[in-house]
Parts: structure tokens; C-alpha cells; sequence
């Protein structure tokens, strides 16, 4: 929490010396930022320090106190005002309450008594913050839900600080995940909706390749996936975020696989054919991600509804059939034209009478979709090895420059999130975590050979020294520097 900014108002002189020197300002998380011993110059310091918390005398000479808080109120209302008053200054008291200041104390004031004045004005800006986060947190759900006929009362939520949002990037994960509210280019809001745990970082800039490598490093050893939507500059295109994010997280969980996925990196994972249910959809991405637990369980599911909902056989075979070539289609695109001979003779549309007749129909259908992913399956795993070794390469050669996953992927002709797991699976370690690793022990090569670091931060694919300071640091337990000072005296 950032430090509270504080002002005491007072024309004793001894008062104002008093407070200054005998609080601890520091240790309650405030900064007293200036003294004023008469109301004009009180009324010039609030407006040139707009500080968070007022103590002030109601008796001053050219403005009196009261007549300083109404003018604090109508330019801030947001700022809580504590007031000093004497003996027999009821009046005076009473109009301050009206006037909603946050406390007032009996003079002469004492060290206690201002301490624990302090104490109740931060307990009530801590309840004020926590029911700010709450409008903030239900305002920006409205936001994902609905989109733009929310935005007015999220705008209202978040304040001037909206104003200065210029993207927004939505991520979601089935259990908590936390990131670091503290950086100035971003704003962060946590939000539930049912078992999703829903990240919307509002960006105060463009967010820059460091930004989001920061976010995968963090990520990394998620034991769940996270699944990114893609960055949208206006506010309202969260709800779009958000549908996209919830996509990403889905195709992940049929992967089986954790850490970070992100929406435009899904392909063909990401792409729903027109017309498709959701529970047909569900059973043809578990064969596109190669998951057979899923599958199952998908194909049982659609059984089992088909049975609940007693559907005549005419509309069943119907269903069913629509579900097996959709199936063969999947197949043929990871096949190509050489899967095409294995349906020559295949005519599910014949057999369907056959089974029927006999009462099987579950059964079959179940093992025609599980036959047609086993083909697809085989067709991927020739492919493996070769494409992770040319992925290696392709890396190795390319590290002085920003490479991302995507690229990769398109280079040795995979779907990029199939090819994130495959990568992990066969490699032994995640994308992120090879390419970091490559490119330090390079960066350690290169300063041993005596390059200077500025110089051996453009060669590994960091063009900026203090990210590749960050990263290198975080590798080797040194800075750059020291590292090559460390070389320099083994020598």
C-alpha cells in the first residue's frame, strides 16, 4: 500500500512543532507532507499537496477551520478531516460532524489522543478500501459479463484512475494465481465467477514484450494451466478477453497440461465449426489435443444425454453420424492427403442400420470415435521427434532475437499448443524455461570470451541491459557485471 499523505493545520506554533516531532508518522504508513498555522495558507497547501488525511484546528485566523474543511469537501470529498476544538465549542463541533469529518479531539491535543485518532482514520479507510475493492470487483465482473452497457459503471468504480487505461488483458485459472499489484504499468482486479478465478490486468501502456515474459516466468511452475485472451484496447472488449481466455483454459485442460496458454497461440484448438453444440465440440477438442481419458469421458457424456433425453433412433443416428464425420474430418487435417485411403470403404452410415438391429449402438459408436482419434494419434507420433529436434535447431539459431512460441511452432508446422506440451514431454522442461536456459549459458560463454555486457545482452536476444540484468541475475545468483568480475579474479 502506497504511504498516506498527511497535513497538520494548527496557529500554535508549539502545536504544529509538536506533532511533527512526536508522531511516528512512518510507523502508521504516513507521510506528513507540511504544517500551516493560518487557514489561506492551509487552503494553499491542501490544494498543491491533495493529501489523503487533514488535522486541523476550527479556530485560525483568515479562515477558520470549519470553513477550511467545507472548502477540503467540496473539491475532495474523499479526504478524511480530524479537527481540534476548545472547551465550550459545540457549535462548532456539531457543524463539523454535519460536515462528515472523520474525527475531533478535545484540546489541548495529546500524543495519545492524536495516535489513536490516526488508528481510527486508518481503520476507516481500510473498510473504505475494502468495500471500494468489492464495487471495483463486482463492476469488472459486470464488465466480463456483459461488455460494453457495463463499462459506465465500471468507469464510475475505477474512478479518474480509468481515465488514464488505455488495454486490458484477461487470464483464467481454475485456483487462485496472484500477480504482483505493484507494478506502475498495470492495475490488476481478482474476480470469481463460479470455480473460475478470473485475473483482468487494466494496462496503463502498451504492454512490452518484458511485460508478458515476466508474467510466463511467474507462471511457469503453475500446477494448473492459465489460459491468456488476447489484449484489447478498449475497455469494453474485456467481455471479449474474457470468452477467449475461458477458451484457452478449456483447450489446456483437455491437453492436460499446466502453465501458460494463450488464445491466438490455440490455432485450430480455438476454432468452434459453425453450428457445432458444446458437447460436440467437447469430444472433437479432445481428439484434436490427443487427451483419450477426455475423450471418454466426452463420448459417455453424449451417450448418456442422447439416453436422457429419449430421442428417437432417426434423430440418435443423426447426431451420431454428424459426430463421426466431423471426427473424420479432424483426423484427415492431421493426417493430410495420405490419411484419405483408410475411408474408402469406411460407411458408417451403413453399419448404423446393421448395429442397430442388434442393439449395440452405444458400443459401436464409441469405438468409431476411438478408432478415428487412434488414427490421427499415429499420424502425430511419427512426427514427434523429428519436430522437436528441428524446434532445437531452429531455436539455437535464432536466440539473438525475440522468438516466440508461435514461431516455433509454424516452423515445424504444429499447432503451437500442441507443440507447448510436446515440447515439455520430450525436452523435459517448458519452452520458456529451454529458450532461458540456452540463452544464459550462451550469455556466460560470451562473457568468459570477455565481450562486454551490453554487448552480450543484444547477442542473446536482450535488448534492453536491465531485463537481461533481471533474468541473468536470477540464473546465476550475479549480475553480469560480477559475473565477469568473478571471472576476471579466477584468473
Amino acid at each position: 500500500m502506497h504511504m498516506l499523505k498527511a497535513v497538520v493545520f494548527d496557529d500554535e506554533y508549539i502545536v504544529l512543532q509538536g506533532l511533527r516531532e512526536m508522531i511516528d508518522w512512518a510507523g502508521f504508513g504516513i507521510e506528513l507532507v507540511g504544517t500551516a498555522g493560518d487557514g489561506h495558507a492551509a487552503l494553499d497547501l491542501f490544494q498543491s499537496c491533495r493529501p489523503d488525511i487533514i488535522f486541523t484546528d476550527i479556530r485560525m485566523p483568515g479562515m477558520d477551520g470549519l470553513e477550511l474543511i467545507e472548502e477540503v469537501m467540496r473539491e475532495a470529498p474523499d479526504t478524511y478531516c480530524v479537527v481540534f476544538s476548545g472547551f465550550n465549542e459545540f457549535e462548532y463541533v456539531k457543524r463539523a460532524i454535519q460536515l462528515g469529518v472523520a474525527d475531533y479531539l478535545e484540546k489541548p491535543v495529546t500524543i495519545q489522543s492524536i495516535e489513536t485518532s490516526i488508528r481510527k482514520v486508518l481503520e476507516r479507510i481500510r473498510q473504505q478500501k475494502e468495500v471500494s475493492e468489492l464495487v471495483r470487483e463486482k463492476a469488472t465482473l459486470d464488465l466480463l459479463l456483459v461488455g460494453e452497457e457495463a463499462e459506465a459503471k465500471w468507469r464510475d468504480s475505477f474512478g479518474s484512475d480509468a481515465e488514464r487505461i488505455c488495454g486490458v488483458t484477461v487470464l483464467a485459472s481454475a485456483p487462485e494465481v496472484e500477480i504482483s499489484p505493484k507494478d506502475a504499468s498495470y492495475t490488476s482486479v481478482f474476480v470469481r465467477n463460479g470455480q473460475e478465478r478470473i485475473i483482468v490486468i487494466f494496462h496503463y501502456g502498451t504492454p512490452m514484450p518484458a511485460f508478458w515474459e515476466r508474467l510466463d516466468h511467474l507462471f511457469e511452475h503453475a500446477q494448473t494451466p492459465i489460459g491468456y485472451g488476447k489484449t484489447y484496447s478498449r475497455a469494453a472488449d474485456a467481455a471479449i478477453s474474457y470468452r477467449e481466455a475461458l477458451r484457452a483454459l478449456r483447450s489446456a485442460h483437455f491437453l492436460d497440461a499446466r502453465g501458460v496458454f494463450r488464445f491466438e497461440d490455440l490455432g485450430d484448438l480455438a476454432e468452434a465449426p459453425e453450428g457445432m453444440t458444446e458437447r460436440e465440440e467437447a469430444i472433437i477438442l479432445s481428439i484434436r489435443t490427443g487427451n483419450k481419458a477426455a475423450l471418454l469421458e466426452q463420448i459417455d457424456r453424449f451417450i448418456q444425454w442422447l439416453q436422457v433425453e429419449k430421442l428417437d433412433l432417426a434423430v440418435a443416428e443423426h447426431e451420431m453420424l454428424k459426430l463421426i464425420y466431423l471426427a473424420v474430418e479432424e483426423e484427415r487435417k492431421v493426417g493430410g492427403a495420405g490419411s484419405s485411403a483408410k475411408y474408402d470403404s469406411y460407411k458408417p452410415h451403413i453399419e448404423f442400420g446393421e448395429v442397430a438391429a442388434k442393439g449395440n449402438i452405444a458400443k459401436w459408436f464409441r469405438s468409431q470415435i476411438v478408432q478415428i482419434a487412434e488414427w490421427g494419434k499415429a499420424g502425430n507420433e511419427v512426427t514427434k521427434p523429428n519436430s522437436v529436434a528441428r524446434a532445437r535447431q531452429f531455436i539455437e539459431q535464432n536466440c539473438t532475437r525475440d522468438l516466440s512460441l508461435l514461431e516455433v511452432a509454424e516452423h515445424v508446422g504444429m499447432n503451437p499448443t500442441y507443440f507447448s506440451v510436446l515440447f515439455k514431454e520430450e525436452v523435459g522442461e517448458s519452452y520458456i524455461k529451454y529458450v532461458t536456459r540456452y540463452r544464459m549459458e550462451l550469455a556466460k560463454s560470451l562473457l568468459g570470451k570477455g565481450l562486454k555486457v551490453n554487448e552480450v545482452s543484444e547477442k542473446v536476444g536482450y535488448h534492453t541491459y536491465r531485463h537481461f540484468s533481471e533474468v541473468f541475475k536470477k540464473y546465476t545468483g550475479a549480475t553480469p557485471g560480477q559475473y565477469k568480475d568473478q571471472l576476471t579474479c579466477e584468473k
